[in-house]
C-alpha cells in the first residue's frame, strides 16, 4: 500500500468513529419558566444579540433564541462557589463535546474550547457559544478550514508546526500492540503529512498551505484529529435544541 493510500486510510477512518448513543444524557424537558420571568432587561438583551448574530450566520432568528435557551440551561447545571457565572467554563464545556457531540481526545476538545472562547477569558459566552456551533453545524468549507487550522494551532502562533503535528498524531492514534516503536510510525506520518500539505516547504504548515491541501482533498481537513461532529450528531442535536421547543 504506497504512502498516500495509507494516510488518506487513516484520515477516512478516523472520520468515521461510530456514534453510541450519549445522547439521551441530555435529552430533558425544557420546562415552563423558559428563563422569560428573569426580567425585561434580560429578555433585551436576548433580543439584540439574536439580532446581531442572526445577520451574519446561518442560523434563523428562532434557531438562535433556541441555542440561547440550551445555553441558559447549560449554564444552570454549573455551579462555581463564590462566582457569578456567566459563561461555560473548560471542564463544562469539554462534557458538553464529549456527552453530545462524541468528542474524546483532550487535545482536541482543548483546542475547540480556545477556538470558541474567541477572547480569551476561559469562558464561552452566550455569543462565543451561537457563533461557534454556527459553525459547528452548518459552516461553508471557508468557515471549517479557518476553525479546524485554528484548533489545530496548539500554540496560537499561526502555524501547525511538526511538534505540534506529533503530539495530535500520537494523542489520537490506537496503539498496535505489536508495534515495536510508535513513536518512530508517528513520525513517518508527520512526514509524510508535511509532503502533502506543507506547500512552501518550510518544515510547518500555514493557513495557506492547509487551505490549499484541503481545496484538493477534502479528507485531510480533520487531518490531526476529529474536531467537527459527524452528522449523525448533528442531527440529534439539532431535533433536540430546534424541534424540541416548549409550548408557549
Amino acid at each position: 500500500m504506497s504512502q498516500m493510500r495509507l494516510l488518506r486510510l487513516f484520515i477516512s477512518e478516523r472520520l468515521h468513529v461510530a456514534a453510541e448513543e450519549i445522547f439521551a444524557a441530555v435529552q430533558r424537558t425544557i420546562t415552563e419558566h423558559d428563563e422569560e420571568a428573569a426580567g425585561s432587561d434580560q429578555d433585551s438583551d436576548q433580543h439584540g444579540l439574536t439580532q446581531e448574530v442572526h445577520s451574519h450566520r446561518k442560523v434563523n432568528k428562532t434557531e438562535v433564541e433556541c441555542l440561547i435557551r440550551e445555553f441558559n440551561l447549560l449554564l444552570g447545571e454549573q455551579t462555581i462557589p463564590g462566582r457569578v457565572v456567566t459563561g461555560l467554563d473548560r471542564g463544562k464545556f469539554r462534557s458538553i463535546l464529549h456527552n453530545i457531540f462524541g468528542m474524546t481526545d483532550d487535545m482536541i476538545m482543548d483546542g475547540v474550547f480556545r477556538t470558541f472562547d474567541k477572547d480569551n477569558d476561559s469562558f464561552v459566552s452566550v455569543k462565543e457559544w451561537i457563533e461557534g456551533l454556527s459553525v459547528f453545524l452548518r459552516g461553508t468549507l471557508d468557515e471549517k478550514m479557518k476553525y479546524c487550522f485554528n484548533v489545530y494551532d496548539l500554540n496560537g502562533d499561526n502555524y501547525i508546526s511538526r511538534e505540534e503535528m506529533f503530539h495530535m498524531l500520537k494523542n489520537s492514534l490506537i496503539r498496535q500492540p505489536t508495534e515495536e516503536d510508535p513513536d518512530e510510525g508517528i513520525k513517518d506520518l508527520v512526514e509524510i503529512t508535511l509532503k502533502k500539505m506543507d506547500h512552501d516547504h518550510d518544515g510547518r504548515i500555514s493557513f495557506t498551505d492547509f487551505e490549499k491541501a484541503v481545496r484538493e482533498e477534502n479528507l485531510l481537513l480533520e487531518a490531526f484529529g476529529t474536531c467537527l461532529p459527524d452528522t449523525t450528531r448533528i442531527e440529534a442535536f439539532e431535533q433536540h435544541v430546534f424541534q424540541e421547543q416548549p409550548e408557549q
